[in-house]
């Protein structure tokens, strides 16, 4: 400010920066009142006050995260300088957050007390955080401390939503201005038409995100109460898990999920429509959020192809994935329970199964045949654009709509009167079998180093894929190799295949010429 010759603007552009260097410098003048003060401490409900040399650090730390969190808002700008393809970047992205998530994990302080985090421990519940998949080495709320569990919120959150997401978010909150570089950047990461559009996205990505968590918390936390009583911590765990149940990360502060909330109808319904609507996708949220029935239609918007087909296929495979659950275990783990519970247990881990991890049921003692069916769910996912993994819904459904074609004659795939572009299709085939390839050269490895029954070893596997989360009780006994095989998948899984492959293959290359076509002999 000094050096600069327009003062007045240079404020106006770095007023948050001002304000915190006012906020410290302030700090710093009333430390002596703050750390002597009797009449201070007893407001706050301290026993003696704090030492001088203690709060300090404490204001210093605060002053550094805070100026540090102003400098990541620029980081936009410095990513769409950088000659990288958007799958690359969205690679790297994720790849920075799991390293610094991390090195936090690594701290000691991240720990609690008595308990001890390695490196591979640390680097695998980063990993399973940012990728919002769940699958857990240690116990989340007994091994990590206070810190470390929020620690694990923030990666979960991040993760769920995107790093860009986050920066961009603030840098406009901040009144900083995207040039047409970020834009373009954003518009490619986001995979949205128009660029002017996207600084509107982000701003609804954000604020449906935030809404639909605060409810959830707070209809959480109404029903925790009763049975927690503390309400501090009340609060806390209802945070917590409705940021979870949103991101459809799976993380949870109870050892066994939450099968002690199994009966208990509110706590179950409130949980599935967190993970319904983190699964659906953005653009679906904001399409219904614009909806009006056709009567209705010159005061909204119809609804999209893509929104009608993500909300159909969802609503097959919870319905669907419920029914066998309860043919498959009617000798299990469901078989002593009443007829309601039966059916609020079947429809709970048929939600879940698709990218959450939470689980009601003991996953571990499931039939072979339900076992596998979770794997089929885990392996579809949620939706394109959401929180959630796998190959997603609206991959499953061209390749049945494209057998359909193909089954009755046509050369096209036709829904709800609309052609599905040639490369749409190209695009799905190449998801599914990439995908399959990853698992199954995956597996392959862990068969070998890892000493459980097969069926296990698989589950595990498409549990990282799909960033689902549940575990048939292997992911505490996974070898060191195994836990690098997972990590993996994760990142693979968070990612999806053609991102990767595009990475990995480059630019688009032009076509300006076409060779004759011969047929191949196919079946």
């Amino acid at each position: 400010m000094v050096l600069t010759r327009d003062r007045k603007s240079f404020l106006t552009s770095n007023w948050a920066d001002f304000i915190i260097v006012i906020v410290f410098l302030a700090l710093l003048l009333l430390l002596k009142t703050f750390s002597l003060s009797p009449g201070f401490a007893r407001f706050l409900k301290i026993p003696k006050p704090a030492p001088l040399g203690n709060i300090y650090i404490v204001v210093c730390q605060i002053y550094i995260a805070a100026s540090l969190f102003l400098k990541i808002t620029y980081l936009n700008r410095v990513v769409a300088n950088i000659r990288l393809s958007p799958p690359w970047i969205v690679i790297l992205t994720f790849v920075s957050i799991i390293a610094l998530g991390t090195l936090l994990l690594s701290l000691p302080k991240s720990t609690a007390p008595g308990k001890e985090t390695t490196f591979l421990n640390a680097l695998f519940t980063a990993t399973s955080a940012t990728c919002v998949t769940g699958l857990t080495v240690v116990d989340t709320g007994s091994h990590f401390s206070l810190m470390g569990q929020i620690i694990i919120l923030c990666l979960v959150q991040i993760g769920g939503l995107g790093l860009m997401t986050f920066t961009s978010f603030f840098a406009l909150i901040l009144g900083r201005e995207f040039g047409i570089k970020d834009r373009v950047l954003l518009r490619d990461i986001f995979d949205y038409t128009s660029p002017g559009m996207v600084t509107r996205l982000i701003l609804s990505i954000l604020g449906i995100t935030f809404l639909i968590e605060t409810i959830g918390a707070f209809l959480l936390y109404i029903q925790f109460l009763p049975q927690i009583g503390d309400s501090s911590f009340c609060l806390y765990s209802a945070i917590f898990h409705s940021i979870s149940a949103f991101c459809n990360a799976g993380f949870s502060l109870y050892q066994d999920s939450f099968t002690k909330y199994e009966a208990h109808l509110g706590i179950n319904l409130t949980m599935a429509s967190l993970i319904i609507m983190g699964g659906l996708g953005f653009t679906v949220l904001i399409n219904l959020l614009h909806w009006r029935p056709s009567r209705f239609k010159r005061k909204g918007k119809s609804l999209t192809v893509q929104s009608k087909l993500v909300l159909i296929v969802t609503s097959l495979l919870i319905g669907i994935g419920a029914l066998f659950l309860l043919i498959g275990e009617r000798d299990g783990v469901l078989k002593d329970l009443p007829l309601e519970r039966r059916l609020l247990g079947a429809f709970f881990q048929s939600i879940t199964a698709r990218t959450a991890g939470f689980n009601t049921l003991n996953i571990a003692n499931l039939t072979n045949f339900s076992a596998f069916l979770l794997i089929i769910l885990m392996f579809i996912g949620a939706s394109p654009g959401s929180t959630g993994g796998g190959v997603k819904t609206s991959t499953f459904a061209i390749l049945l709509l494209t057998i359909n074609s193909m089954a009755r004659g046509k050369s096209r795939v036709e829904i709800f009167k609309r052609t599905i572009p040639q490369i749409v299709i190209y695009q799905a085939l190449c998801v599914a079998i990439l995908a399959l390839g990853w698992i199954s050269i995956s597996t392959l490895l862990l068969s070998l180093t890892e000493n459980a029954p097969f069926i296990n070893i698989l589950f595990e596997e498409f549990s990282a894929f799909g960033t689902v989360g549940l575990s048939r009780g292997i992911t505490p006994h996974l070898t060191s190799v195994g836990k690098i095989v997972i990590i993996l998948t994760m990142l693979v899984g968070r990612i999806g295949p053609l991102t990767l492959a595009l990475a990995i293959g480059g630019r688009k290359v032009s076509e300006p010429y076409k060779y004759p076509e011969e047929k191949i002999m196919i079946g």
